[in-house]
């Protein structure tokens, strides 16, 4: 008896994805283990007030910089004590660990005079919402190597509703900050914290390899305007596993430069392992890949995740003048609820840092690869319209069932678009039905982390 096409596909998934290393290739499987620092300070040694009202941020910038002196020694901690610690940005170290206490919630200064100010990405060129420069994150590392952010559920609070307001009217002018960034960083592992009311982004790990981020807590409001949960910058060998994120706009995005600045940086998202997640965003995507996306976005593995109560489950966005590539992504054993759209991939989001892009940069999207999903009130089930000049190409779903709240006449939109499909309810455009499986791909994550793709024959 011959097997259906579908299902020798299916089987060709689940074998491309075991084939190296008894499956230890998968970046959250490398889970780090955080060994004690052998030394410890309290922020009370240097004089912080945890009433809410006093201003911290000296306290905070002494007690790291005392901690700087034990790098050689085997690291440090910082331990914050239940209470509540208001402070302005201030910088970590290498080889130290920011542990919150049950109770402890380090907030975010309303005072924008006590955010620094600081210098674009390179890969940016300017501030994501404004030209020129931006606000410096309320936790920041830079250039550091092994560093730590964790506790027993203690909590991060931007206080983000004043910079909401201030976005909204068009009164800052700089761009927002974000509660915590790591830039040019290695060895990062944020775990067991909640993150709660920031500015713009939660976590913006850019220029950095090896991060993990593990059993966090994500909150910003519906109204909020575009908060962002966790946010892969440019950075590889990541993971994001076992993560509750609602936000206002997306709750994971993946990014790497924007136009002929992330071109000219040229670093990629690369070997990145999403698992275990909920996701919901108000007003974008559960997850996002780009719209900057310049430097490209490649090998990534998401499994296992619950999407809900969102505008879209799963974008890909792009558009003229962006170049990089969106390529050899695989989402797998997804479950959707209450989503407006499934899946979307555009290739006109988004706008341009300045008038210095080149429009005919045309990004290359291709190799997009989505299987065993189930979603219940869905209202259209996909709008994949790419660009004319550079369609997108291998975008195809396996073994997907989507059930619509909707009558639409047609519950897919599709334009400069090809791939292949098989066992997909509602029925997919004609343009996903090429019957060519062997233009679908699969991830292979090789045991030394590096990645690479084989056909799916």
């Amino acid at each position: 008896m011959k097997m259906p096409v579908a299902l020798l596909v299916l089987l060709a998934l689940c074998n491309a994805i075991k084939v190296n290393g008894e499956g230890n290739y998968l970046q959250c499987d490398h889970n780090p283990t955080s060994q004690p620092r052998p030394h410890s300070v309290s922020i009370l040694e240097f004089g912080a007030v945890g009433d809410g009202k006093t201003l911290n941020t000296i306290a905070f910038q002494n007690a790291i910089f005392y901690l700087k002196s034990f790098a050689d020694k085997g690291g440090a901690q910082l331990y914050v004590p239940p209470g509540r610690w208001l402070t302005g940005s201030f910088n970590l170290t290498s080889h130290l660990t920011l542990f919150l206490e049950k109770g402890a919630v380090i907030l975010g200064s309303q005072d924008p005079s006590h955010w620094d100010i600081v210098e674009p990405l390179p890969s940016y060129g300017r501030g994501i919402e404004l030209p020129g420069r931006r606000y410096r994150s309320l936790v920041n590392g830079y250039m550091l190597r092994d560093v730590v952010i964790t506790g027993d559920n203690g909590t991060i609070d931007g206080q983000g509703s004043v910079w909401w307001e201030w976005f909204t009217s068009h009164s800052l002018n700089y761009t927002r900050p974000h509660l915590v960034e790591f830039v040019s960083s290695k060895d990062v592992h944020v775990s067991n914290i909640t993150f709660l009311n920031a500015p713009a982004y939660n976590i913006h790990p850019v220029y950095c390899s090896n991060v993990h981020i593990h059993n966090v807590s994500v909150y910003a409001p519906p109204g909020s305007p575009y908060t962002v949960g966790i946010v892969p910058d440019s950075s590889d060998n990541v993971c994001i596993e076992d993560c509750n994120i609602s936000t206002g706009h997306d709750a994971i995005a993946l990014k790497s430069g924007w136009d002929e600045y992330g071109i000219a940086y040229g670093r990629p998202t690369t070997n990145v392992h999403i698992r275990s997640v909920h996701l919901q965003s108000s007003t974008g995507s559960s997850l996002a890949f780009g719209s900057e996306m310049s430097g490209g976005i490649s090998n990534i593995q998401v499994e296992h995740v619950h999407l809900y109560n969102s505008f879209i489950g799963i974008q890909f966005r792009t558009t003229k003048g962006r170049g990089g590539y969106l390529r050899e992504i695989i989402i797998s054993d997804a479950n959707m609820l209450n989503i407006n759209m499934a899946f979307s991939a555009i290739g006109d989001y988004g706008s341009h840092p300045d008038d210095k892009f080149n429009p005919n940069a045309f990004p290359s999207l291709e190799k997009i690869t989505l299987h065993d999903i189930i979603g219940k009130n869905i209202i259209m089930a996909g709008n994949f319209s790419g660009i004319q000049q550079a369609p997108f190409k291998s975008m195809c779903l396996f073994n997907i069932s989507l059930s619509m709240s909707s009558t639409f006449s047609s519950c897919w939109s599709c334009s400069n678009v090809s791939g292949y499909s098989e066992m997909v309810f509602p029925e997919p455009c004609a343009d996903l039905k090429n019957s060519n499986a062997s233009l679908c791909f699969s991830i292979l994550m090789r045991p030394n982390g590096r990645g690479g793709s084989g056909a799916i024959l």
